[in-house]
């Protein structure tokens, strides 16, 4: 029985996801809750389970696709399960009985007949970029005749449909293997037998009831799989026969389509020039409209000041030794957040969200704190979880753990969610101020410039000193200017002197 698997709500909220990788082939076996797929939802990639023991019968979505939840993406046989009505028969046995099979496939044909090459079992029979194709140009697929193996559906012949070359009707130029034994079984059989030059073409070909069932699962056409047995003076194929063939076949489609899409242009010409044009989506469209509905519904006021940070830099120096031993790596960031949550138990008006509905602030008294990490993909905002819980290794060990998986892509929805104040450090990449945008609904985020030597007035003197210039955003419906500045100054003052964070 086949069993079609729906893409389910793999994050709250979400109405579509793209399909990442695909972790199986069609014929492959899977077990219930074996990962078949990578799907990429808001900011995190998700392994997919299947939810049966099976056979992957078909993939109904190509890598890259967005594919709205709800819609089927995959389809599995079902073990110990009815047979499709394709085959009345899926016994491994009677591999001499040939005759028997030829009767009950054309008592199922009588039936589908009319149902054309692609059509097997009701079902249509495609390439995941063909479907894809289809549903671009609002073609119904299951009304293209298919060239393909066992009248596989093309790209080739979408395209040809959408254009009306289907209008007339032409033959599809592969039938299926099992209109091709009843047509046979009708007529007196004046086939010499199959040798080695009769690889694939044939008029008439014997096969067991097993080797018929693979071969309609594989949408393969009997007469074309090449092989050197006979029975009875008829070219006889094997199940082993068919899955090879059949892996042939999907290779060769496999280096065909690598062809066409290194042949396809990755820019189109105007008349300014060149212009490369790439998809708006998965994480990047997720950026977008997060930093579109924030800088569109707060708006943000930015507070610039620069700290003085020649006791953190010691502090830090004289500690790395003691975590290195401790098997931590201690970056600024943990010192940074202790300050942090230190300003921020000071300044709670900056650990809050505005409920709109209600009309109400809420001012929240834990502390979530979003840190910020570059990732191929784009920016990820993991959560520190109850940052003001922990001790400074811990939260070492925590920004590094989180920073690793949104790198490696292996971070879950849950670990970017709940915050409620973040920080950006760009000064990693050089920069020193910036008007960083809220992580919408948290209400500011405190952006790091690049910790370095600057010049600095001390006594009346010019002196190099370590400063860390600090740029922080506000909401400024809830959160007035001074109250930034305030937050800043005692910011500034727990990062001048470190060891007051010892009394946190």
């Amino acid at each position: 029985m086949v069993r079609e698997f729906k893409l389910p709500d793999v994050g709250e909220g979400l109405t579509e996801a793209e399909i990442v990788t695909w972790l199986v082939e069609v014929g492959d076996t899977v077990t219930e809750d074996q990962p078949v797929a990578e799907v990429e939802t808001d900011k995190a990639v998700v392994e997919v389970p299947s939810p049966v023991n099976g056979t992957v019968r078909e993939i109904l979505a190509d890598e890259g696709e967005m594919v709205p939840v709800g819609n089927v993406i995959i389809t599995f046989d079902v073990e110990g399960e009815e047979a499709e009505p394709v085959e009345e028969s899926a016994d491994d046995e009677d591999d001499e009985a040939v005759e028997d099979a030829v009767s009950a496939v054309s008592e199922a044909d009588e039936e589908d007949e009319n149902e054309g090459t692609a059509q097997q079992g009701g079902r249509t029979f495609a390439a995941p970029s063909a479907r894809r194709l289809a549903r671009e140009l609002g073609v119904d697929i299951g009304a293209v005749s298919g060239s393909g193996p066992g009248g596989r559906v093309t790209e080739q012949d979408v395209r040809a449909h959408a254009e009306g070359a289907d209008d007339e009707e032409p033959e599809p130029a592969v039938k299926s293997a099992t209109s091709k034994v009843t047509d046979e079984a009708e007529e007196p059989a004046t086939s010499a037998p199959a040798s080695s030059a009769e690889a694939a073409g044939r008029d008439r070909t014997l096969a067991a009831p097993a080797t018929r069932r693979v071969a309609e699962e594989e949408g393969v056409a009997l007469d074309d799989v090449p092989t050197d047995e006979t029975r009875d003076g008829e070219a006889f194929v094997t199940e082993s026969q068919v899955r090879e063939y059949a892996e042939a076949q999907r290779a060769a489609q496999a280096a065909d389509a690598e062809a066409v899409t290194e042949e396809a242009p990755e820019t189109e010409t105007t008349a300014e020039g060149e212009v490369e044009r790439i998809a708006y989506k998965g994480v990047r469209r997720t950026i977008g409209n997060a930093m579109e509905r924030s800088k569109y519904t707060a708006p943000h006021v930015t507070h610039h000041e620069e700290v003085v940070v020649e006791d953190l830099v010691a502090t830090r120096e004289r500690l790395k030794p003691v975590a290195e031993e401790r098997d931590s790596r201690l970056t600024y960031m943990p010192f940074v957040l202790k300050a942090v949550v230190a300003a921020l138990k000071e300044h709670p008006i900056l650990n809050s969200q505005l409920d709109e509905d209600a009309e109400e602030i809420l001012v929240k008294h834990y502390y979530n704190i979003g840190v910020a990490v570059a990732t191929d993909a784009g920016l990820m905002v993991p959560v520190v979880k109850g940052a003001d819980e922990k001790d400074m290794l811990t939260l070492a060990d925590d920004v590094n753990d989180l920073a690793t998986k949104a790198r490696e892509r292996s971070i879950k929805r849950e670990e970017m969610q709940g915050g409620t104040f973040s920080i950006t450090n760009f000064g990693a990449v050089g920069g020193e101020y910036a008007t960083p945008i809220i992580n919408y609904p948290e209400t500011a985020i405190l952006g790091l410039g690049a910790l370095k030597q600057r010049p600095v007035v001390e006594d009346g003197e010019v002196v190099a000193k370590h400063t860390i210039p600090l740029s922080l955003s506000i909401d400024h419906r809830i959160i007035d200017g001074a109250d930034a500045a305030r937050f800043v100054n005692t910011l500034s003052e727990y990062l001048e002197n470190p060891e007051l964070l010892l009394l946190e």
